[in-house]
């Protein structure tokens, strides 16, 4: 899908000591369709431990998506993709005050390249509606 019509701007982040390069929309995220690196924040937890905020990159966007009755079973075809990483690099974070007996690393995947592709549970949460 061509970005042309859309104004963006270049911004550059420094995470772990690499730089990585995003794009920032301006466009209205309602009537973006595509797949793009997005900043992201969540706060990391895990028991036994305190919470820390996190700015990553992940993916976001809409696909490209379809059902069609058919005559045979399973009576539909589906084509449903979902915005996922194509390409990451992994992280990791220390979590602070954790129990003696309690690891303070926690790892996470950042997005370097998104794209629309069929949903795989070995690596991203999948729902059905």
């Amino acid at each position: 899908m061509p970005l042309h019509p859309l104004s963006h701007s270049v911004h550059f982040l420094l995470v772990a000591g690499a730089a990585v390069l995003c794009v920032s929309m301006t466009t209205p995220l309602q009537s973006f369709r595509g797949c793009a690196v997005r900043e992201f924040s969540f706060v990391a937890q895990k028991p036994g431990c305190k919470g820390l905020h996190i700015t990553t990159e992940a993916c976001w966007g809409r696909c490209h998506t379809w059902e069609r009755p058919i005559l045979e079973p399973p009576f539909i075809h589906r084509h449903h993709r979902v915005c996922t990483y194509s390409r990451i690099r992994h992280m990791m974070a220390r979590l602070p005050g954790c129990l003696p007996n309690v690891s303070s690393l926690y790892h996470y995947p950042m997005a370097l390249q998104c794209h629309c592709t069929f949903c795989s549970m070995e690596d991203t949460e999948c729902q059905t509606f």
